[in-house]
């Protein structure tokens, strides 16, 4: 597999550095999970699998390796330097001057191993007047605007559906994990890498920063094309309570949409920039998918030219043949799923590992032999 040989130690919480550590032990990564005494938060939030174990702990955790260390006891922390000595990437997630208070900072740890690839995943960075600030993702959420347009057209937020900054920040140290490895082939040194929730969601606005950037004027739902300002990007109720997405602005799906409704009087209407005009359209649009059931507009629209989706719960959305068919959802062997690796190459293709470890289950071991596998 592409990550054969790398060797990380993953003293990360809760999602970002986890998802990111995950995706690598996914793909052939030798993950260490120090834990500390008690074990991850995750592990005591249910639902648990017929094994008692945390399904979100085990989400992000399968095939890694675990050790529980006390990092305030010499002795714990003597085990963490000689595996840092060894490894070739460090993942941690406290706030700034933590790990230095700890012993295990940066600077400390490269110096002892040049060619160690530190990455710090933090809600703000490790500097700016925010870097020392206690926060998960929504608080860079709020702090980035993201907040402020995830409401329902009225101006008022609600707390998100998806942890976008977490998530954001695992790719944006996977990503900076994985150049500073490749680099490190040229120039035989390792690299240090700050990532954070703040910085990951500030360049995911591309689409979004125009009014800003042009105006200094915040997008607004009603008035930005891809936030709930345009008819054919937008969400509609139907009869019977369900939704409907409309996912496409291209003029061809409108006029295939609007044409077969008998309404192509509205066609004009689509083809404007958001704003009071699209408005209209919007109130229109609505009234014709409250004029029937989810399941007639879910047989209708498949036989035209238009981008929709049925708006499903997660329920409804992991049983979906789609998710089988994607590797994305894989049987347990304990009358459970796990879910599959999103990173699918032709050769060495990743392997999704069933079992994540019982709290300390590898701690002897590595005790014992440090990285060796017995």
């Amino acid at each position: 597999m592409k990550l054969e040989g790398i060797k990380v130690v993953d003293l990360s919480m809760f999602l970002p550095g986890p998802v990111m550590t995950q995706i690598m032990a996914d793909h052939g990564a030798d993950v260490i999970r120090i834990e500390p005494p008690g074990g991850e938060p995750s592990r005591a939030f249910g639902p648990y699998d017929a094994e008692g174990l945390s399904i979100w702990f085990k989400n992000v955790h399968r095939g890694k390796r675990s050790i529980v260390l006390d990092l305030k006891k010499p002795e714990d922390l003597a085990v963490l330097l000689r595996l840092a000595d060894e490894a070739d990437v460090f993942v941690e997630g406290f706030r700034p001057g933590v790990a230095a208070k700890l012993g295990i900072d940066a600077q400390t740890l490269c110096a002892r191993n040049p060619r160690l690839i530190y990455c710090s995943l933090s809600a703000f960075g490790q500097s700016g007047p925010l870097s020392y600030k206690a926060s998960h993702d929504m608080g860079a959420q709020a702090y980035t605007g993201f907040l402020a347009i995830n409401d329902n057209g009225d101006g008022r937020p609600v707390v998100p559906g998806l942890p976008s900054a977490d998530m954001g920040s695992a790719l944006t140290g996977l990503v900076g994990v994985l150049m500073a490895l490749h680099r490190r082939n040229a120039t035989g040194r390792g690299d240090i890498v700050d990532a954070s929730m703040y910085d990951a969601l500030m360049a995911w606005t591309a689409h979004l920063s125009g009014p800003v950037l042009a105006g200094g004027l915040p997008p607004t739902t009603q008035m930005h094309r891809s936030i709930g300002g345009s008819g054919f990007y937008n969400l509609y109720e139907t009869r019977d309570g369900r939704f409907i997405a409309l996912t496409g602005r291209e003029m061809k799906f409108a006029t295939s949409l609007l044409t077969a409704l008998g309404r192509e009087e509205l066609i004009p209407l689509a083809e404007a920039e958001p704003g009071p005009v699209q408005q209209q359209l919007i109130g229109e649009l609505r009234q014709i998918f409250k004029a029937r059931d989810f399941d007639d507009w879910s047989a209708f629209l498949p036989t035209l030219e238009v981008s929709w989706a049925p708006v499903l719960d997660m329920a409804e959305g992991f049983d979906h043949p789609h998710a089988a068919a994607r590797e994305m959802l894989i049987d347990d062997g304990i009358g459970g799923r796990v879910v599959g690796t999103p990173v699918k190459f032709a050769d060495e293709p990743g392997e999704v590992h069933l079992r994540a470890p019982t709290l300390d289950a590898d701690g002897a071991a590595i005790r014992a032999g440090g990285w060796a596998r017995g």
